[in-house]
């Protein structure tokens, strides 16, 4: 790996990919960083994407490496970034205890999802148990659903899985809901019981959901299950860099994915907005678009530039 880029991308799923495409096509140096750590990398299939509905979201990354591999200027290659700080006009980036100096760099290292402690929890994660209706609701359409929470954001959520499922039931892992009353009045009229029990196991094989056995010794039938505790946006890196961050932790960028940071980059998942795939890999487009362009105008610059820069 050079030590020296024009931009730098850190993290290779759907949205680091989608930028380190477009930079290739405007023939940028640019070095894609990494980690392996994707957020969907244990899910079968994801669901939506334009001509690929569904996709194994493994096979989907791995056409779009090899795709990557046609341009040149572009270097993919394994690596965690622990540390990001300006350097002059640019960055200075450790990857694995080595120096990455970058013009740019482009963030898209995505978000950590909290699991439930449930034995078994794997072996179904991505086929039977899920963290998102609007990616996955459809699948649970006349089903039965179990959902994993307590705190008060998945009264909503559990109410919008009944769009698609016959039954849902709440179980709070032994914990307090913590929704306030108008909640439980939604949740109650909704026909959506709560159960203050722990999971303890996940039943069935991979694909093949059969129940949630409970502390108490009861068991829930159900044929899929989805949990909504809480997610986590991998932001050390832009707090480093100075980014702003709105009040969950996402970094705030502009409609052509830029930061409040000259020359840095947000895309994907750490950003506000639907987190979906499609979604994601349009962000890195969009970010890889004009960061590539942002280079380019600093060699004299181009009517295209001129007119994105006047119309954001």
């Amino acid at each position: 790996m050079t030590n020296k880029r024009d931009v730098v991308v850190i993290g290779g799923g759907a949205a680091g990919l989608a930028a380190a495409t477009w930079l290739g096509r405007h023939r940028i140096k640019t070095t894609l960083l990494d980690s392996g750590e994707y957020r969907n990398r244990w899910v079968d299939q994801a669901h939506g994407y334009l001509g690929r509905d569904p996709v194994n979201p493994h096979d989907l990354l791995e056409q779009a490496r090899k795709d990557l591999a046609r341009y040149a200027e572009v270097e993919l290659a394994p690596g965690r970034v622990t540390g990001a700080a300006r350097a002059g006009q640019g960055f200075d980036l450790e990857v694995d205890g080595r120096k990455l100096q970058s013009q740019r760099v482009i963030l898209a290292t995505g978000v950590q999802d909290e699991f439930p402690e449930i034995d078994g929890f794997f072996e179904h994660y991505g086929a039977s148990v899920f963290h998102c209706p609007t990616c996955d609701g459809y699948e649970a359409r006349e089903r039965k659903v179990v959902v994993f929470g307590w705190k008060q954001q998945v009264a909503g959520f559990a109410l919008r899985l009944l769009d698609w499922a016959s039954e849902v039931v709440l179980v709070t892992d032994g914990k307090p809901f913590e929704g306030e009353q108008e909640c439980r009045v939604a949740l109650d009229h909704a026909g959506i019981r709560i159960l203050r029990d722990e999971a303890v196991e996940l039943t069935g094989g991979r694909g093949d959901l059969r129940s949630v056995r409970l502390a108490s010794g009861a068991e829930v039938d159900c044929d899929l299950a989805f949990f909504s505790i809480a997610h986590h946006p991998r932001n050390d890196l832009a707090k480093q860099l100075g980014c702003d961050l709105d009040d969950e932790g996402r970094v705030v960028v502009d409609d052509m994915q830029r930061t409040n940071v000259r020359g840095v980059y947000a895309v994907g998942d750490l950003t506000p907005g639907v987190q979906l795939l499609q979604i994601a890999a349009a962000k890195g487009a969009s970010a890889g678009v004009c960061c590539a362009l942002s280079l380019l105008d600093e060699h004299g610059a181009t009517a295209e530039y001129k007119e994105m820069k006047e119309e954001s």
